[in-house]
């Protein structure tokens, strides 16, 4: 089976620890649940990403680079 995770158009998708996911909530002045959702069976995500969890989406961009953003690990 093709690990769609490793293909060159997906963007890189990382699980970021708690501390880390405390300092952008507060960076962003958002709530966890405000965060845009990702399924967890979405195909991109990391094998242990589990409901609850964060995970940061580095996408290359032509304006500035890298684009990142973050997803809320839904079921």
């Amino acid at each position: 089976m093709v690990d769609v995770s490793q293909h060159e158009l997906v963007p890189e998708h990382t699980l970021i620890d708690e501390e880390e996911v405390e300092s952008m909530l507060t960076q962003y002045d958002v709530k966890r649940t405000d965060l845009p959702k990702i399924k967890r069976r979405d195909p991109a995500l990391p094998d242990e990403a589990e409901p609850g969890d964060v995970v940061k989406i580095v996408r290359d961009s032509r304006t500035t680079d890298k684009a990142v953003s973050y997803r809320l690990v839904i079921e």
